[in-house]
């Protein structure tokens, strides 16, 4: 399979992005944007074999983070950076009519895009494991945090409090939490992309995000698109796992307000529905597409 990697110059800067497949004719190209803020494309790449009948994928990692890494810039790590560097990329790389997959933060990237921009040609929108307000995530994780521990409910508690997220206690209740709903450490003998030393853009996701994944203190703490979601016209594929962060509420929320919607909740899974029921989450995506194009 065709693999094409290159850079676009972006602010100053360079965006790494890669490509995997060719279109064939009626295929329309889907472009997959990542999560964090910092995450890195890597993890997209179990997703290689959606290209095997017939369609491009175009993965890249924002800027900030991964192959674009750059650092000591907090002044660039927000939604009007990242909404720019995909305008950009589209038009960089000719892409008129594309198919968008945001995986948590990359999915509300998608939705700000649509409701706010109105893109052209946007087939579809694959919303994976993500979220249309900020304020309601958080609610969200403080109610599944409530079943966790007493003890690590209470470190979680003070943390929060006194802004201290340094402290032994808070940082073993949270990688529990994490662990329960986010993921866990990846397998060594699994895909190497999962396993593979990576630049995360730590900078740029406490700058926009927070300390967290349930504190968001950053410059998104705001973003809330509830009452835009009956404007978008798209066709929205929601996807979500039973212990996801995104929990099922979440997901309704994006499934009950989006017109032409459909969702698919995963059983086996957690934050990344990709990467814990794969060929199930190819067959979904592609099925879609091919609906879509």
């Amino acid at each position: 399979m065709k693999i094409t990697e290159g850079y676009m110059p972006f602010k100053g800067y360079q965006t790494y992005y890669r490509i995997v497949g060719e279109c064939r004719e009626g295929k329309k190209p889907l472009i997959l944007m990542h999560g964090g803020p910092g995450s890195t494309h890597n993890y997209f790449e179990v997703l290689d074999q959606l290209a095997e009948d017939g369609r491009a994928l175009i993965m890249y990692d924002q800027l900030g983070c991964g192959n674009s890494y750059v650092d000591n810039r907090p002044d660039l790590w927000n939604q009007e950076t990242w909404t720019e560097e995909l305008i950009a990329l589209r038009e960089h790389l000719g892409l008129k009519e594309v198919h968008l997959l945001g995986q948590s933060w990359g999915g509300m990237l998608a939705l700000s895009y649509v409701c706010d921009k109105k893109p052209e040609g946007v087939k579809s929108l694959i919303l994976s494991s993500t979220l249309p307000s900020s304020k309601l995530w958080a609610e969200e994780q403080h109610r599944m945090i409530r079943f966790m521990p007493q003890e690590m409910q209470e470190a979680i508690a003070h943390a929060e409090e006194t802004g201290n997220y340094d402290d032994e206690a808070y940082l073993k209740a949270n990688e529990e939490f994490m662990m329960r709903h986010c993921a866990g450490t990846p397998d060594p003998e699994g895909p190497e992309c999962l396993t593979r030393e990576k630049k995360s853009g730590s900078e740029s996701y406490v700058t926009a995000w927070g300390p967290n994944e349930f504190t968001p203190l950053g410059n998104l703490r705001d973003f809330e698109y509830r009452d835009q979601l009956g404007d978008i016209k798209e066709p929205a594929l929601v996807i979500s796992g039973i212990n996801d962060l995104c929990t099922p509420v979440v997901a309704k929320t994006m499934y009950d307000g989006i017109p032409n919607a459909k969702w698919e909740l995963f059983r086996y899974s957690r934050h990344a529905c990709f990467v814990e029921e794969t060929e199930k989450y190819i067959q979904i995506v592609r099925d879609w597409m091919n609906e879509n194009d």
